[in-house]
């Protein structure tokens, strides 16, 4: 499964990423930033992603011209109350202060409020990573009640919110990009047919009533908005 928008593209974890992305996790400069601090060991990797390999929980890896980059992802999604958990991290450091992160987010968002007719998106910031809130405040996400003297605080973001408080950050990453990066599309693998997620996605884009041309590519759906 790749979500393709903004000269970004997700691509969802798979088994042979794993190690990869292991690495990269444990780096000096990731780990500073986690809540969790300690080296993550093949054997735990292994065992997150089973728990995660699942249709609550989707991790992209970060694409930026044909470079892996970062992390993103959409967890403890709860597909009755369209709530879930966001998250990123970038172990490429050269884009840290760029639109880049921003882009790869509202790669994300787009899909979930206007495809999937998201309620709420959350997002968790240690307090002293002041990039960090800086990044998640322009994108229009609201610190939670109660959160502020917490370590690591709680955010969330409406689809009311993303469209005003966001709004200026949109039409800023639509004219940081060429014409030919603002179409955008979904394509489903035939891996994703195989596990059940493709068709699964595919009614909940229904549901939503949003016309999409589908195109077949090679056994996938590719999905233009």
């Amino acid at each position: 499964m790749k979500i393709c928008k903004y000269g970004i593209t997700l691509i969802r974890l798979r088994q042979e990423d794993l190690e990869f992305v292991r690495q990269k996790r444990n780096s000096e400069e990731v780990r500073r930033f986690m809540e969790f601090r300690n080296e993550i060991t093949p054997e735990m990797q292994q065992e997150w992603y089973e728990r995660v390999n699942n249709f609550e929980n989707f991790y992209y890896i970060i694409e930026y011209k044909g470079a892996k980059i970062g992390l993103l992802n959409d967890k403890n999604m709860d597909w009755e109350a369209r709530t879930s958990e966001s998250g990123l991290f970038l172990w490429d450091e050269s884009y840290i202060n760029t639109m880049v992160p921003v882009l790869a987010s509202l790669c994300l968002l787009d899909v979930g409020f206007y495809y999937l007719n998201w309620n709420t998106s959350y997002i968790k910031v240690l307090r002293d990573n002041l990039q960090a809130v800086e990044y998640v405040t322009t994108l229009g996400y609201v610190i939670s009640e109660g959160q502020e003297n917490v370590e690591n605080q709680l955010y969330y973001l409406t689809r009311e919110l993303f469209e005003t408080r966001g709004r200026k950050i949109q039409k800023a990453a639509r004219a940081f990009l060429e014409d030919e990066f603002k179409e955008g599309y979904l394509l489903l693998e035939p891996a994703d047919y195989e596990s059940g997620i493709a068709q699964k996605i595919e009614y909940y884009f229904t549901e939503t009533g949003i016309y999409l041309h589908r195109k077949g590519i090679s056994g996938s759906r590719m999905y233009f908005r």
